[in-house]
């Protein structure tokens, strides 16, 4: 008997200016206007993808000392723009990174429940820590925590938020005018925390939302991360793009889930991808060559260059070739607030890589960071990529992918209207939402029916 095939889910990433966009292009826009994020998430929605998701960067990265060009525009509150894509989209569900090392549980659920509540139980919420003290000194506690105290206050964190979230159970408010009572619970959103980072009691003063609790995203890829999403996430994102990298990554974290109570269908894997569409692949294939060098201009990659070698490069000739003195392996970095240079844990092993890699292509520094750097996950025409996506689906090797344009606001467009129809017609992609809800659009049970499954188990 044959495997019944999965259904896929999309989700769109509004991407922040950086080397994934192409912020020059004539067709490109805003990245802070309302209007972009309106037309993006629109799209989305016209395309019926799970949710949109926002990533948020709690300071201006720097080289050098000086702000990098690509991240001078930043990005507007997190809550703010997702409130209003709330009151423009009726079934999209809202995703936003909030950072659990420099905020407080009460002010995050109360803000996740409030945008619940909004948007009519469209809520997810990505929590992730913060690795450098160069952004905790934008923060009141300033500083940073090593690994283990990250995660460690990430999963106090996200359990504290949970007892805010469950103070309220949903039918505490009568609201009766004949007896004038309003709350046949006087003790609704009573709470009392007592742990190692968080000794606080109090009332939540948000009820019971549509959803119970916010969706919860989880995006690390260590062994702690990987555990804290199969502990308590909802979804889990990937950066593994290929098939069998991303099998890989799919079988180990679904196989945490049972020691935490939990089927293997209550935690999605969600890697993100890029993408280029051509009428026919070599289109395609010659437009993503294109797409790669404008995003990596000549300041692009030495800048590039520089999260290895930890220099000033800033003399050498991007068309020339690769510098020939060694990497500065010192404590402290050319590269201030850039998770990429955690990427290079050797780099003099690394240089010499590049170097043999340069050599024997002929390759200049900037063709190198083309070459070495992230390519497009999904390349082709729209049968080509549609069937790509769909064999990554039916392979375990993700649930599904959130999609990452190189353009903004319309970069998407051409997906949702030429990739996703492909898609429907095979089956394994909705044609009309399932309900309400950003947990009905992912098949998530409400953590009420989780609760009594356990419960009675």
């Amino acid at each position: 008997m044959s495997k019944p095939l999965k259904q896929i889910h999309l989700a769109a990433h509004f991407p922040g200016v950086n080397n994934t966009t192409v912020w020059s292009d004539p067709e490109a826009g805003s990245h802070i206007e309302f209007s972009s994020f309106a037309h993006f998430a629109r799209t989305a929605e016209r395309a019926k993808f799970d949710f949109l998701f926002l990533a948020e960067g709690l300071r201006l990265r720097e080289q050098g000392g000086k702000i990098y060009d690509l991240d001078v525009v930043g990005r507007p509150d997190t809550f703010t723009v997702l409130a209003a894509l709330a009151a423009v989209t009726d079934h999209l569900g809202l995703t936003g990174t909030i950072n659990s090392t420099f905020n407080e549980p009460y002010e995050v659920a109360r803000q996740f429940a409030s945008l619940d509540h909004l948007s009519g139980g469209r809520a997810a919420w990505n929590v992730v820590t913060s690795w450098d003290a160069f952004t905790g000194e934008n923060f009141r506690r300033g500083g940073f925590l090593p690994q283990q105290e990250r995660y460690s206050r990430a999963k106090e964190f996200l359990a504290t938020a949970n007892e805010l979230f469950d103070s309220w159970h949903g039918d505490e408010i009568l609201a009766d005018p004949a007896t004038g009572t309003f709350l046949r619970d006087a003790k609704a959103g009573a709470f009392e925390h007592r742990g190692h980072h968080f000794d606080i009691q109090g009332r939540f003063n948000v009820p019971r939302s549509p959803q119970g609790r916010p969706v919860i995203f989880q995006a690390g890829d260590s062994e702690e991360g990987r555990e804290f999403a199969a502990a308590g996430a909802d979804a889990i994102f990937s950066r593994y793009s290929t098939l069998d990298a991303g099998r890989a990554f799919y079988t180990d974290v679904k196989s945490r889930l049972a020691k935490y109570g939990r089927r293997t269908d209550q935690l999605l894997i969600l890697p993100a991808a890029t993408f280029v569409l051509g009428d026919t692949d070599a289109e395609a294939e010659d437009l993503a060559k294109e797409v790669r060098r404008r995003q990596v201009g000549g300041a692009t990659a030495i800048k590039h260059l520089e999260f290895v070698w930890n220099r000033d490069l800033s003399s050498y000739d991007p068309d020339g070739p690769l510098p020939d003195i060694d990497p500065d392996v010192g404590d402290h970095h050319i590269s201030q607030g850039r998770a990429q240079v955690r990427m290079y844990r050797d780099p003099l092993a690394t240089a010499r890589e590049w170097r043999e890699l340069a050599a024997a292509n002929k390759w200049s520094i900037r063709d190198l960071v083309i070459e070495t750097g992230n390519r497009q996950a999904f390349i082709g025409s729209p049968a080509t990529v549609a069937k790509t996506i769909n064999d990554f689906v039916q392979a375990d090797a993700s649930d599904g992918f959130i999609l990452v344009p190189h353009l903004t606001p319309g970069g998407l467009d051409p997906f949702a209207d030429k990739v996703v129809p492909l898609l429907q017609e095979q089956g394994v992609f909705r044609t009309e939402y399932e309900g309400p809800t950003l947990r009905d659009h992912l098949g998530l049970a409400h953590p009420d029916e989780v609760r009594d499954e356990r419960a009675a188990s």
